[in-house]
């Protein structure tokens, strides 16, 4: 079978439609900041629209310009602090309206895994850069 690559802002916001009628969506994210829950260009994930987000869970938000698939670390009110688990610094601010939808499973090839709140990684975050080292070179 043929793979053919869509821009992201095609995808994306056609998944943001579908979440909006309270459908899920499948699809493949690209990059490393997810790593190591997420493989970028691995890995899949299926997002659903909850009506609340919760420190812990792992979003797709859209941002000026841009998507992001990353983590809420912070919420105050409807700000929303979020970070990528294979980041070691940096951090997205957004509101809970831009929050598209939530991760609700990670595919893995023919296995998928329920995600975590990331509790313990977030915890490790002075260790990360250590970590992300190893996992790089091995994953």
């Amino acid at each position: 079978m043929d793979k053919k690559i869509v821009p992201n802002t095609i995808i994306l916001e056609e998944a943001g439609a579908l979440l909006n009628e309270g459908r899920t969506v499948r699809f493949t994210p690209l990059g490393s900041s997810m790593l190591p829950f997420i493989r970028g260009g691995r890995d899949s994930v299926v997002l659903l629209k909850k009506d609340t987000v919760e420190v812990g869970d792992i979003v797709l938000v859209r941002l000026p310009g841009r998507y992001v698939l990353h983590r809420v670390i912070g919420l105050e009110g409807e700000k929303v602090t979020l970070m990528g688990d294979g980041n070691i610094s940096g951090t997205e601010e957004c509101t809970t309206l831009d929050v598209m939808g939530t991760v609700i499973e990670i595919g893995r090839g023919k296995r998928t895994v329920k995600p975590g709140k990331g509790k313990l990684w977030r915890v490790l975050k002075p260790f990360r850069r250590y970590i992300l080292a190893i996992l790089r070179r091995i994953i």
